[in-house]
């Protein structure tokens, strides 16, 4: 089997080895010394402080004809809303939270993979710019964030909206989650997490989990959480949501690779919430890095065709 389909909380690893298109990236992403980016806290502010003077674009690239966007604002954020060019009514609704450690913009290959989603699904999605650390703190993010999905869910129906999130959104997206049970009373259909961030301390990698992951490095990732936090505790649910109450959130979809930083996270996020009653599906793939379902790889490529089945 190439991929391994695990319902917690049995948790059981694949025997298959990375794919030689995935062992080559890995070998790519440590040739342009990307982890370095995360070497140390200082390194991190110094990105941080760089990117809030020169914001990069935020503006849809990589998406194909199929589908079509436009930029609407909510919560004072730019908000953009892609959808299926066919003129084949729109089937579901999902809001997409990116990635990028708090302090990175959304880039092309979250663009690629909304794009895809919306064309293959006909799913309308709606991919929320919120404003990167150290401006944007947990503090004000989560509630907006809780807003938007609010506001959405009253339009076309719960049933109709699904949550997803990669790597910090992941953090973001069950952090919303949470925020929309306490002050809602409600949530979407479903919660998809791609190898989310939901623990700003990372007290539970070891020295091999950090070694293994070709992207990250721990100084720098707690920095980001620390700048996230803002004013916060980095424990606060609200950036560290693997902390707050699991009682009650929706159906959670849930990916990870060995060669994460993140994955002892993960591991508990998954037992956690199936100790909590919410029904969780978990795909655990060895050898794979942070955010392999967004990489052009068979893996990745297997794990968004799960995330369209359970859309449709």
């Amino acid at each position: 089997m190439a991929h391994i389909l695990v319902m917690l909380p049995s948790v059981v690893y694949p025997d298959a080895q990375p794919s030689l298109r995935s062992r080559l990236i890995d070998q790519f992403v440590l040739l342009t010394g990307r982890r370095k980016w995360w070497a140390s806290a200082a390194v991190v502010q110094k990105r941080a402080g760089a990117l809030a003077l020169r914001p990069p674009s935020h503006r849809p690239v990589r998406l194909s004809r199929a589908v079509t966007w436009e930029l609407q604002f909510a919560e004072g954020w730019p908000v953009y809303h892609v959808s299926p060019a066919s003129p084949c009514p729109v089937r579901h609704h999902a809001v997409f939270l990116h990635g990028g450690a708090y302090v990175h913009e959304i880039v092309g290959t979250h663009w690629k993979f909304v794009g895809e989603l919306a064309a293959d699904t006909n799913t309308h999605c709606i991919v929320p710019i919120y404003p990167l650390a150290p401006r944007g703190t947990a503090a004000e993010v989560v509630p907006a964030a809780g807003r938007i999905v609010r506001n959405l869910m009253d339009t076309v129906g719960a049933e109709h909206v699904t949550l997803i999130g990669n790597s910090a959104g992941g953090g973001l997206s069950l952090a919303t989650a949470q925020w929309l049970r306490d002050h809602v009373g409600s949530q979407p259909k479903a919660l998809v997490l791609i190898c989310p961030g939901v623990d700003g301390a990372l007290n539970r990698c070891s020295p091999e989990d950090v070694a293994r992951d070709v992207m990250q490095d721990l100084p720098g990732m707690r920095e980001a959480f620390r700048l996230y936090a803002g004013d916060l505790d980095v424990t606060h649910p609200f950036v560290s949501p693997l902390n707050g109450d699991f009682e009650g959130l929706a159906p959670m979809l849930i990916f990870t690779g060995t060669h994460d930083l993140y994955h002892p996270d993960i591991l508990q996020l998954a037992h956690t919430a199936a100790h909590a009653g919410v029904p969780v599906e978990m795909h655990v793939r060895n050898g794979l890095p942070h955010n392999y379902p967004l990489l052009p790889t068979p893996e990745g490529r297997e794990a968004r065709a799960i995330i369209s089945q359970r859309i449709t």
